[in-house]
């Protein structure tokens, strides 16, 4: 039935010329790539607490769903059924295995925790309900580029509402026991380093077609290194922020806005060009989980240092 869908799917597509792909795919890109930016300026310039929520929903569920991913090992659609024929360039960006979707868990939990976000105020509510259909069509895109089975959709946001659903009784629950933080931080870091070990020894599948591997988990391995890695630098970031930085959001206002900003663009700048130096110097595993995490560092204390020593010169000014 589930492949059935996505045979419907390229049907329409290919009747309609791909005239909606472009869009679709945008929307799947901007999902890995650019959406991060919007709950890190809001924990930045306009609300920590609120920015705090989404971040710690978006890097846990990340690590939860890359471990399910490599516990599942399940072959993407077209491997499954050679009927199956990926939209545009979608091939080249989903490899691996398919269960769950990556690109919904993400949208689920960082649109998701900007609407829970909005959802407070009535005047920006239209806000949370734009999040809400960018969730519905994240998801819906990646069945209609032919790379995830319906399944895979509905567990990826499955998961990214129960990472929300949690963050919201965590912090609630800090909020009557903040100083039972850092064991929770501890907690999340021992469980880290526990789904490390698990993904490095647990048995993978080593089906081939013709003499090649259908999936090489070494491959695999690598991109949940890096998930693991930036909510292991989370956790580490977190209790460096709260236990000497304890910075508050610079606010939103000219300068505000343009010292994110400045941060923001030092975070593209840094995603860019500190994998592959990692890489080269630790290998493929362990480069991207130490340059993830630090990426995850440098949002949640490093950049926050330098907001607070800019605000507290001001002030002194």
């Amino acid at each position: 039935m589930d492949i059935a869908y996505l045979l419907f799917l390229q049907n329409f597509r290919n009747s309609i010329h791909d005239a909606w792909t472009p869009f679709l795919e945008g929307l799947s890109f901007f999902a890995i790539s650019y959406l991060f930016l919007v709950p890190v300026f809001i924990y930045w310039c306009i609300n920590k607490r609120k920015g705090l929520f989404t971040l710690t929903a978006m890097f846990a569920c990340q690590a939860v769903a890359a471990t399910v991913k490599l516990t599942a090992c399940a072959y993407r659609p077209w491997i499954r059924d050679a009927r199956i024929l990926p939209a545009g360039n979608a091939i080249t960006t989903a490899t691996g295995y398919s269960f769950p979707s990556g690109h919904s868990t993400l949208a689920t939990t960082m649109y998701g925790g900007t609407a829970v976000g909005f959802w407070e105020n009535k005047k920006t509510r239209w806000i949370s309900c734009i999040c809400v259909l960018a969730i519905l069509l994240t998801g819906f895109s990646r069945n209609y580029l032919g790379v995830h089975t319906p399944q895979d959709v509905v567990v990826g946001i499955t998961l990214g509402v129960l990472a929300l659903w949690a963050t919201h009784w965590l912090f609630a629950y800090l909020t009557k026991h903040p100083e039972k933080e850092n064991k929770w931080l501890l907690s999340g870091f021992i469980l880290g380093l526990l789904a490390l070990v698990y993904i490095t020894y647990k048995p993978y599948p080593m089906d081939y077609i013709n003499g090649k591997l259908l999936v090489d988990p070494q491959a695999m391995m690598n991109d949940t290194f890096k998930d693991i890695g930036a909510f292991l630098g989370f956790c580490v970031g977190r209790y460096i922020e709260k236990r000497w930085i304890r910075f508050t959001s610079v606010g939103f206002t000219i300068k505000g806005i343009l010292f994110t900003l400045v941060g923001l663009g030092i975070l593209v700048y840094l995603a860019g060009h500190i994998f592959q130096p990692a890489i080269t110097w630790l290998g493929p595993h362990w480069g991207r989980l130490c340059a993830q995490s630090f990426l995850a560092v440098y949002v949640v204390a490093l950049y926050p240092l330098l907001l607070k020593w800019l605000a507290n010169s001001r002030n002194n000014a």
